[in-house]
């Protein structure tokens, strides 16, 4: 059984005084900030901060079963050296994406040529699919294509 907590906590201020003054503005009064949660009773201080704990049968989760689960598939592939390569070729293509990405965006100007490129490339997309009928029926045909030849495979 899982309990799902729910946490209410309210925000602390500073206990200091803030002073703020601006150049452009007269010299006015200095008005201390000061917050009253010092001076909070014992009661109170114990309501700012309130846990309630529920159960709910439909967030449980039975970790014996996903191990199992996980364990039968596992055991039900093949060619395992091969799943291994590719999710660690797909760890190292993310990592190096990751890196690529980094560098464009540290290079003046290249930012916001990749997102005009970006733009331009969506409008076409939209007037050349999404914009009529035919084309969208064409677009979803070749959705569909392209699902099929990835389950078949």
């Amino acid at each position: 059984m899982a309990a799902a907590a729910t946490s209410i906590m309210l925000p602390q201020f500073p206990t200091t005084s803030v002073t703020v003054r601006s150049t452009a503005l007269p010299n006015l009064p200095i008005r201390p900030f000061r917050t009253s949660f010092n001076r909070v009773s014992g009661s109170r201080r114990s309501a700012l901060f309130r846990v309630k704990a529920s159960e709910d049968a439909s967030s449980s989760i039975d970790t014996d079963e996903l191990f199992n689960d996980l364990k039968e598939k596992w055991d039900a592939v093949e060619n395992k050296p091969t799943v291994i390569i590719y999710g660690a070729g797909a760890a190292v293509a993310i990592w190096l994406s990751s890196v690529v990405i980094g560098a464009i965006n540290k290079v003046p100007l290249l930012p916001n040529l990749m997102e005009l490129v970006g733009v331009g490339y969506s409008g076409w997309f939209v007037y050349r699919y999404l914009l009529f009928e035919s084309s969208r029926k064409e677009l979803t045909t070749n959705i569909e294509s392209i699902k099929k030849k990835i389950t078949e495979a």
